[in-house]
């Protein structure tokens, strides 16, 4: 399956769980590695003001280009930097909503980095996470025959990034202040299909993505999720 549509299969995923979160405009806006802004942008043209924070310059070069071409190039503040600079930039309890997206997993300390996020919103704002999940890279490696990468993965050897189940991600995340509301599977099916069933096929697309949003909120399913998505809100 192409790219773009697996990124099809997460974006959908996450914006149907965030979007009742985003309802109110004027909202303060933390999204962490945000990158080329694809998710930013699409917050900032609801009426919120979002500040991307990223590494990479070339990247929020690309996130302040797209700002302008969809009008909100005043609703977005981008920022090089990382995680751990992110109390430099945003003001202790003064952040509605962070998005941790694909963050999390590149960090050797994966708490303290939930930590800091902790520190910038205020209570009851939310942290929307996504993280790579370790059963479903089990299933993977042992299909496409890396058996023993598979046998690592499943023993808990280090990898990176960092993997986590749903409960290992939901407890640390309660750790650092938060109280987990739900957790979501993405990307159950849609790297487990061969291209070649999808591609070219009239609707195969729009039926796979439909199966995706219809199983994401099952738990029975979250251990075939090649990620979790979780929402939490700050104590």
């Amino acid at each position: 399956m192409h790219w773009e549509q697996r990124s099809a299969a997460r974006t959908a995923v996450v914006w149907d769980a965030l979007s009742p979160r985003l309802s109110d405009p004027g909202q303060r806006i933390v999204d962490v590695g945000g990158g080329t802004g694809g998710f930013a942008v699409r917050v900032a043209e609801l009426g919120h003001t979002v500040t991307v924070i990223d590494p990479s310059p070339d990247a929020l070069a690309a996130a302040s280009r797209r700002a302008d071409e969809r009008g909100v190039t005043d609703r977005l503040i981008g920022i090089q930097g990382d995680l751990s600079a992110l109390g430099d930039f945003v003001d202790p309890g003064s952040t509605d909503l962070v998005l941790c997206h694909d963050v999390l997993g590149l960090l050797s300390d994966p708490s303290a980095g939930l930590h800091t996020i902790a520190s910038a919103l205020r209570p009851g704002g939310t942290l929307s996470l996504v993280v790579g999940q370790r059963h479903a890279a089990v299933l993977a490696a042992a299909v496409a025959g890396q058996f023993g990468r598979a046998a690592d993965v499943l023993s808990g050897e280090p990898t990176h990034p960092r993997l986590f189940d749903a409960g290992e991600c939901a407890r640390i995340v309660e750790d650092a202040g938060f109280e987990v509301e739900a957790v979501h599977g993405v990307r159950v099916f849609s790297d487990l299909v061969p291209s070649g069933l999808v591609d070219g096929e009239a609707g195969a697309s729009a039926a796979l993505l439909a199966l995706e949003r219809a199983v994401a909120d099952r738990p029975e399913y979250l251990a075939l999720a090649t990620q979790l998505h979780l929402l939490a809100v700050r104590r």
